[in-house]
């Protein structure tokens, strides 16, 4: 029976932060482990939002899907204007 005179705690484990920059590493490795065009395939992704263009091969589908697509712009977006020294 639980001790109604202290306090119960309720632990809920929060998922690991996913970083966009490894997603989209291993997304796009595993479209090239597939055969597929890589820059292509995100791409159509990110423009329909349709998950079909993300192979499942090593989890990418599922690994794309939790991030927001909005945010795979930015990090690609922040990606080219770094590697240009635009910054």
């Amino acid at each position: 029976m639980q001790d109604k005179n202290n306090t119960q705690y309720f632990k809920v484990e929060i998922e690991k932060q996913i970083r966009v920059d490894e997603v989209l590493k291993e997304v796009y490795s595993a479209l090239r482990e597939k055969g597929y065009n890589p820059v292509n395939q995100i791409v159509g992704y990110i423009m329909s939002g349709d998950p079909t263009y993300i192979t499942s091969h090593r989890n990418a589908r599922s690994m794309i899907m939790k991030v927001e697509r909005d945010e795979l712009v930015e990090e690609v977006l922040r990606s080219y204007i770094k590697n240009n020294c635009w910054e």
